[in-house]
């Protein structure tokens, strides 16, 4: 029976591909996940993650900082929580714009098993900058500050970032936010999430068992293990979650079974 897994935001780096950036790994195989991985690149001033590809769906959303994100030189400026989908194979590459300040980006991948194949080819730069993709090219740009937010319980603002609907293959996501005392219902999925937290600090509730995330902190919730999140301190909670499925879903349950005080009848 897989159970859940509370990742640290400060993972241990790998150090793959270039000392100014440093990759880490939150949710993926090696903590059960299926058909997702997760994790964050953080990057020096001026630092560059040169072209490559990968071989499924990666969506990445900007934590802190600017960067230019090329895809095939098609070059769009990315601020904090834009978002980004780069369908399976189409060549990359980013760059923290900024001399003097650092750049952090959480990614997605539709696999449970980071990878990515660094390319040789050189394109011709076009700047779109704050424009968005046109008709026909194959990334998708979702601009936090244009999106529409919903509500999913009193005080909380979530916003859809990446989706089949945009897209997306295999992988969903998007951000929310919560005030000061709010919380989701107990629910479940019906494939397995990640969930990273940016702001402030969290408490994951999965099945009687409780967690304090805060500072990029991750938890893995696999697929049908009843699981909720609150905001009980003084100030504002946010966080990036990831589904393993094209678009959200999600089904809830009797507050007992994320409190503990009724036993889930079936697991996975």
């Amino acid at each position: 029976m897989l159970t859940e897994h509370i990742i640290s935001g400060n993972a241990m780096p790998l150090s793959e591909l270039l000392p100014a950036v440093e990759l880490r790994v939150f949710a993926s195989a090696e903590y059960g996940a299926r058909g997702i991985s997760t994790g964050t690149a953080t990057f020096a001033p001026a630092a560059r993650m040169p072209y490559h590809r990968h071989d499924f769906s990666e969506a990445v959303t900007i934590l802190e900082g600017e960067a230019l994100f090329a895809v095939e030189g098609r070059c769009y400026c990315l601020r904090p929580f834009d978002c980004i989908h780069v369908p399976c194979g189409v060549a990359h590459e980013v760059i923290n714009v900024s001399k003097h300040e650092r750049l952090v980006a959480l990614w997605a991948f539709a696999s449970a098993t980071p990878s990515r194949e660094l390319i040789q080819n050189q394109f011709p730069r076009c700047d779109r900058l704050v424009e968005g993709p046109q008709p026909g090219d194959p990334e998708h740009i979702v601009r936090f500050a244009e999106t529409p937010s919903y509500e999913l319980a009193p005080g909380t603002e979530f916003y859809d970032l990446f989706a089949g609907r945009f897209g997306a293959v295999g992988i969903c996501g998007g951000y929310g936010r919560f005030k000061p005392g709010a919380s989701l219902p107990c629910h479940i999925h019906d494939y397995d999430e990640s969930i990273t937290i940016v702001e402030g600090t969290a408490i994951c509730e999965v099945m009687g068992r409780r967690y304090r995330l805060s500072g990029c902190d991750t938890a893995f919730v696999p697929q049908g293990r009843p699981h909720r999140f609150l905001n009980e301190s003084s100030g504002p909670m946010a966080m990036v979650w990831v589904y393993a499925g094209s678009e959200p879903m999600r089904t809830l349950v009797d507050v007992g079974y994320c409190t503990g005080s009724q036993q889930q009848e079936k697991t996975n």
